[in-house]
């Protein structure tokens, strides 16, 4: 997975050339870090897709000036290159994203600045704008293509007590949370907690299982003991796969439930049959092979960086196309409408209501953004990965002659609940 994860960087860095350009946009990537198994993918899809909007004329004319970074998932390079990017003449109109820990670090300072920030990260603490539901600071500047990681695990659970009943079971399933003691992984634990209570489950004590790849032998261990039946995992698929391993080893009978970023094709490759059964939600309204309209657009995207157009893309990566597609568009109204000032880019996202970029219908999950709730998303498209021989193969193949499948299993639709703001 190293190897994959630096030779996609690779292309990565050769994706986005310096422009002559009047519009300077800030890329954060991991592409080395602790989440750059899926780091890469999604920022790939960033990458190639502002490179597209720039062949097709830009933002009204102008190019924009992209420059992509790869931070290492460490929080202090994240916050020098923010002040690199707005600390002289030529500030960022815009930055993409990535980490909770450093989306957090980074939120009081582009409310300062007035800077639209688009994070790969759906931590429901920067999804307030006004701060209004006590439950987090205000967050006017933030947003994020997805359902908040909290909303995510609501549907989840939901979707797991519905499974319960319909496999028969009776008394109380058990739920626990695992995931690295990290902003990231925590960010829902409380939310999916005291949704688990209320949907009447017992809650046991979270499991902590680190970031990086390792044996987890004893949290699985732990895990099958307590009789858990239900488990989140907050962390990405790299670390995921080495748990799902361990806890296949021991034989746990626990219904795996991945964050966003806790399951793909990669790892489901990666992890073989101990991932078959791993529910996850996935951000777009379509995955690889998929014939909605909306494919075409992202198959010219992807040959930015794949002129023969024979890459297999991961689910991560169209969610990186949506999430920049979306920023492109809300500057073009803001060209249109006083010019590139942060506030009127921030205004260009409040414009459109159940809204997709235009070519990716049936792709982008339409999404609505208010001056009073940056929850984006409250649609949840809840996958299955099958995985049903061995996986030594080519990624492509597998897909092909379905030794891989994402299955969709069912979609939730949230209500707007103003309590679950910021939570």
């Amino acid at each position: 997975m190293l190897r994959l994860s630096l030779a996609s960087a690779t292309v990565l860095a050769c994706a986005v050339p310096a422009l002559a350009a009047e519009i300077p946009i800030g890329h954060l990537a991991d592409q080395s870090g602790a989440t750059s198994d899926v780091g890469v993918p999604y920022a790939q899809g960033v990458a190639d897709a502002l490179a597209y909007v720039n062949r097709k004329g830009g933002i009204k004319g102008e190019k924009m000036n992209v420059e992509t970074v790869d931070y290492g998932y460490q929080v202090p390079r994240a916050v020098a290159l923010y002040k690199k990017w707005t600390g002289g003449r030529d500030k960022v109109a815009a930055i993409q994203g990535w980490g909770t820990a450093d989306t957090e670090a980074l939120s009081a300072f582009v409310t300062k600045d007035e800077i639209p920030y688009i994070s790969g990260s759906y931590a429901a603490q920067v999804s307030d704008p006004t701060g209004a539901s006590g439950k987090a600071k205000a967050a006017p500047y933030n947003f994020f293509y997805g359902p908040s990681y909290s909303d995510a695990l609501r549907a989840m659970l939901m979707w797991a007590a519905d499974d319960w009943k319909a496999k028969g079971k009776t008394g109380k399933p058990k739920y626990v949370h695992m995931g690295g003691n990290h902003p990231y992984p925590n960010s829902p634990k409380e939310a999916g907690e005291a949704m688990a209570k209320d949907l009447g489950f017992e809650v046991l004590p979270p499991i902590v299982f680190a970031l990086a790849p390792g044996d987890y032998t004893a949290q699985c261990l732990t895990a099958k003991n307590a009789g858990a039946n239900y488990a989140y995992l907050g962390n990405t698929g790299g670390s995921n796969i080495s748990l799902l391993k361990s806890c296949k080893a021991v034989g746990t009978d626990i219904q795996f439930m991945g964050n966003v970023w806790g399951m793909d094709e990669n790892a489901a490759k990666a992890a073989g049959e101990a991932a078959n059964g791993v529910v996850f939600p996935v951000r777009t309204a379509a995955v690889s092979g998929s014939t909605a309209p909306g494919m075409a657009m992202a198959a010219e995207i992807s040959k930015v960086s794949d002129p023969a157009g024979t890459a297999y893309r991961p689910v991560h990566y169209y969610t990186g196309i949506c999430a920049a597609l979306y920023m492109t568009e809300a500057l073009a109204w803001a060209k249109d409408n006083g010019g590139l000032a942060g506030p009127n880019v921030r205004k260009g996202f409040y414009q459109k209501k159940d809204w997709v970029p235009a070519g990716m219908e049936g792709v982008c999950v339409p999404s609505t953004w208010s001056p009073t709730d940056h929850r984006g998303m409250m649609e949840v498209n809840i996958y299955r990965a099958k995985v049903s021989g061995p996986t030594d193969g080519a990624l492509p193949d597998l897909m092909k002659a379905g030794t891989i499948k994402l299955e969709p299993v069912k979609t939730v639709t949230l209500p707007r609940k103003s309590e679950w703001q910021g939570w």
